[in-house]
C-alpha cells in the first residue's frame, strides 16, 4: 500500500544511513514507474539505473538531481537524497524574514492585504499558518485558545471539535475535501509527519452527512459566523519555479464569497 511505503521512505530519510540508491528506488516505486520507464525519461541506460539503485554504482550529484526531477521529488527531499549520496544540499531553506526572501515576503503581504475583506491565509508544507489577513479572524472566532497558539495547524483548527468544526455547516463534505487534499500531499511528499496528522484528523468526531453534490463544480465552505451562514469558495496559489525549499512549500489559500449575501456581510463587517 502507498501509505506504508510513505512511512518507509520517510523513516529511511530520517533515521537510516541508507544508500541513495535505495531511496531513489523507493521514490520510483512510489511513482509507479519501472526502471525502464524512469531510464527513458531521464535518458540514462536501464543498466546504469539498476546499478545506482542496488548501490553497485555511486551516482553523481547531477545524476541524483536528474532522477529526482523526473520522479517529481519535492525540493526538501531532493536535498535529503543528495545528503544520502554524500553531497551537499542543492536548495536553501530560508526563513521568510531572511534577506533573500524579502521580495517574497512583501509580495505575500500585498496579496493578503489586497484580498480583504475576504479571508486569505498562507500555509507551509505542514499545513501550518505562516501569515493571514484580518478577515481570517472572523472564521476563527470562538475557537479554543490552544488551537490558535503558534504554530497554528489550519487543518487541526478547522476540523477539531474545539475549533471551527461545530460551525461548519457542511462538515462531512468539507472534511472529506480537506482529507483528500492531505492524502495527495502525503502521496507527493512521503512525509511521515503528515501521515501522523491525517490519523489524528481522522479520529475527530464528524456527524454523518449527505454525500457531495455531484452537480456542484466546487466544494464550498459553509460556516456560521455571527449568526449568519456564509458560503465561501477557495483557491490555492503557489509560487512558480521555486528554488528555495521554504518557498516551494508555501501556498496562499484565498476564500471568495460564493453568493451575494456572503459578500455583502464580509464587506459590511470590514468597514
Amino acid at each position: 500500500m502507498p501509505r506504508v511505503l510513505c512511512v518507509t521512505i520517510a523513516e529511511q530519510m530520517s533515521y537510516e544511513p541508507a544508500g541513495v540508491g535505495r531511496l531513489l528506488r523507493g521514490w520510483r516505486e512510489r511513482r509507479r514507474l519501472t526502471q525502464l520507464d524512469l531510464a527513458l525519461r531521464a535518458e540514462v541506460s536501464p543498466r546504469h539505473l539498476s546499478f545506482v539503485e542496488t548501490g553497485r554504482s555511486r551516482p553523481t550529484s547531477e545524476m541524483i538531481l536528474r532522477l529526482a526531477r523526473h520522479l517529481d521529488v519535492p525540493l526538501r527531499e531532493q536535498n535529503m537524497l543528495l545528503l544520502s549520496g554524500g553531497y551537499a544540499p542543492a536548495y536553501p531553506a530560508n526563513d521568510l524574514s531572511d534577506p533573500p526572501m524579502s521580495a517574497v515576503h512583501e509580495a505575500i503581504e500585498r496579496v493578503l492585504a489586497a484580498h480583504e475583506p475576504f479571508p486569505a491565509v498562507v500555509i507551509d508544507g505542514q499545513w501550518e499558518m505562516v501569515a493571514a489577513n484580518r478577515a481570517v479572524s472572523l472564521l476563527t472566532e470562538g475557537c479554543v485558545p490552544a488551537l490558535l497558539e503558534p504554530p497554528v495547524n489550519v487543518l487541526r483548527l478547522t476540523l477539531h471539535p474545539g475549533g471551527m468544526a461545530p460551525r461548519v455547516r457542511n462538515l462531512p463534505e468539507w472534511r472529506a475535501h480537506l482529507l483528500d487534499r492531505l492524502d495527495r500531499d502525503i502521496t507527493a511528499t512521503a512525509d511521515a509527519a503528515l501521515l501522523t496528522l491525517r490519523a489524528e484528523l481522522a479520529g475527530y468526531p464528524c456527524p454523518a452527512g449527505a454525500r457531495t453534490d455531484t452537480r456542484s463544480i466546487l466544494v464550498p465552505l459553509r460556516i456560521r459566523v455571527r449568526d449568519r451562514d456564509l458560503s465561501l469558495l477557495s483557491t490555492t496559489t503557489v509560487f512558480g519555479t521555486p528554488r528555495d525549499v521554504t518557498l516551494a512549500e508555501l501556498a496562499i489559500e484565498s476564500f471568495y464569497p460564493a453568493d451575494t449575501s456572503t459578500a455583502e456581510f464580509l464587506r459590511a463587517v470590514a468597514y
